[in-house]
């Protein structure tokens, strides 16, 4: 079908001693319009190799093999066709395929242009064999569909938090690669596979982050190339993201470079330099031409020289609830307001439930404030899944010493922000999001030193619709809205974040200056108050 994934392997009657560096497989591959694709294979253990393909072409597709050993006639010359039929069912990644920035560069959109929302969820270390498969998977997965996620971040293999080859890296397989990094573990990818593909059959966007940023220390630039010419010849014929790496210029946690302000910024440079080229290696091995990021400590588009490189602006914006607030407006400002423009998210930011702090009402805020301030979509994370902690063995200390939490994984898939803020989404997705802009100017001036929880945010489209937050503490002032067009009816109603409960005020009359107000609210809480044209 149409963006699936078909999957053929060949058997070399040569034995070669170490296949995984000794030999290479690729396939080309012609679609019924003629254009010539290169495909990459990927060891599958043994002296086995697999190509997995897709394309959105309908028709007989024609291929050919090349081994880098010409000689060896079971692997080198080898052609087939694949014939590919129209996708008839509904799961949207396979219906209008794989995401990418929209040519307005302000939002995300499937290969036939569909706008996509993005709203992920954080599984760092899910394929790990904390997270099990079928029973935990199929239960996560089925729990976030249902709430309106649309994305899974997850780490393939060489994951934060720990060090090389630390136990709780392991799955079903074994590590991602053997002790010293002498050479991939396709036995770690057997197990992880599943995970993947149920991510995908379920219609969430696997983003996959290769490695954490201090793996290019541990491992150095060649294992980090092989790491992802792997991973592309894995899982790139699967609509996914690819995200570079995870905190690109952060060291080791035990590392001087992490406590010596001095080489601090030497340190950052080479990284931004060597995550760069990289980009850059990337997209030049990556036939499908799948979205590229990189998850940053703060600002993606500062993790590497040239943010042209990047489909997607990410943003870490701290863990620090209430304090955290404020250099999350900022950041997400400044990054939609860059040029040339890129789509922005918030791809880290408070964890519910981290510190003990950080639980729906942050989930909330900055869901709301992120989105109307210009992001094209959002990710939630849960403390307790990103690291996967077991019932009863919970992830335990980080390298520094302290552990982040012990809250049971499912119990924390149960934490209430996660269905807020996909409440959120269902609300946007009434209207058309995408062409959402800030519109400040549609409120009363706040000064910005006034505190975050204190401030309403707007965005909408003139003359169609206006969304806008309002933190708590307004709930006895109200909100007033502005410069409501004299010639345009709306409707008005108060929502509710927490449970998505309407109050409507019906057709609202400004006064003579295009002004109209809420008065108090009838509860003192955080609301969403949307105004829509008649």
């Amino acid at each position: 079908m149409q963006n699936q994934v078909a999957e053929w392997e060949y058997r070399s009657v040569t034995a070669y001693p170490d296949p995984f560096h000794d030999i290479g497989m690729q396939v080309v591959i012609t679609s019924p319009d003629g254009r010539e694709r290169t495909v990459p294979g990927f060891w599958g253990g043994d002296q086995t190799w697999k190509f997995r393909y897709s394309s959105d072409q309908v028709g007989v597709h024609r291929y050919r093999t090349i081994c880098s050993d010409g000689a060896n006639a079971s692997l080198h010359g080898q052609e087939g066709t694949i014939e590919v039929e129209a996708y008839t069912g509904e799961n949207e990644l396979y219906l209008h395929g794989s995401p990418k920035a929209a040519a307005s560069r302000s939002y995300l959109a499937h290969a036939d242009g569909k706008p996509f929302f993005w709203l992920g969820d954080t599984w760092w270390m899910s394929l790990t064999d904390r997270l099990k498969w079928p029973e935990d998977v199929k239960w996560l997965a089925q729990d976030r569909v249902e709430k309106g996620y649309t994305v899974i971040q997850v780490v393939a293999g060489l994951y934060p938090d720990m060090g090389p080859f630390d136990p709780r890296g392991s799955n079903e397989g074994g590590q991602a690669w053997e002790e010293g990094f002498t050479r991939i573990n396709p036995a770690f990818f057997d197990a992880a596979d599943p995970k993947i593909e149920w991510m995908v059959e379920s219609g969430l966007l696997p983003c996959i982050v290769a490695c954490w940023g201090y793996y290019f220390d541990f491992a150095g630039r060649d294992v980090i190339k092989k790491q992802w010419e792997y991973l592309i010849a894995r899982y790139g014929a699967y609509p996914v993201a690819w995200c570079l790496c995870g905190e690109a210029d952060m060291p080791y946690y035990q590392w001087d470079a992490f406590k010596d302000p001095n080489q601090k910024p030497l340190y950052v440079e080479r990284m931004r330099k060597e995550w760069t080229e990289m980009a850059a290696y990337v997209k030049e091995t990556d036939p499908f031409g799948r979205l590229l990021t990189i998850h940053p400590t703060q600002y993606g588009h500062n993790m590497v020289e040239d943010a042209a490189v990047l489909d997607l602006d990410m943003l870490q914006t701290g863990h620090g609830a209430y304090i955290s607030l404020e250099p999350t407006v900022r950041m997400v400002r400044e990054s939609v307001a860059r040029e040339p423009r890129t789509p922005v998210i918030n791809s880290e930011v408070c964890y519910e439930g981290i510190g003990g702090t950080s639980y729906q009402d942050i989930q909330r805020i900055a869901f709301w404030t992120c989105m109307l301030n210009g992001a094209c979509g959002h990710t939630y994370g849960a403390n307790g899944i990103w690291q996967v902690n077991s019932e009863d063995k919970p992830y335990g200390a980080s390298p520094h010493g302290v552990a982040w939490g012990h809250l049971f994984w499912r119990e924390a898939a149960q934490l209430p922000g996660s269905r807020q803020v996909g409440l959120g989404k269902k609300l946007l997705e009434r209207y058309a999001w995408w062409s959402f802009e800030p519109q400040p100017q549609w409120l009363n001036p706040v000064a910005e030193d006034v505190p975050v929880t204190a401030r309403p945010f707007a965005a909408g489209i003139p003359g169609q619709v206006r969304v806008i937050y309002a933190p708590f503490l307004l709930a006895f002032g109200g909100v007033e809205v502005l410069g409501i067009e004299q010639d345009v009816s709306y409707r008005a109603f108060m929502f509710d974040p927490a449970t998505g409960d309407e109050h409507d005020f019906g057709q609202i009359i400004p006064d003579a200056d295009g002004r109209w107000s809420t008065g108090a609210f009838k509860i003192f809480q955080d609301w969403v108050l949307v105004l829509e044209r008649v």
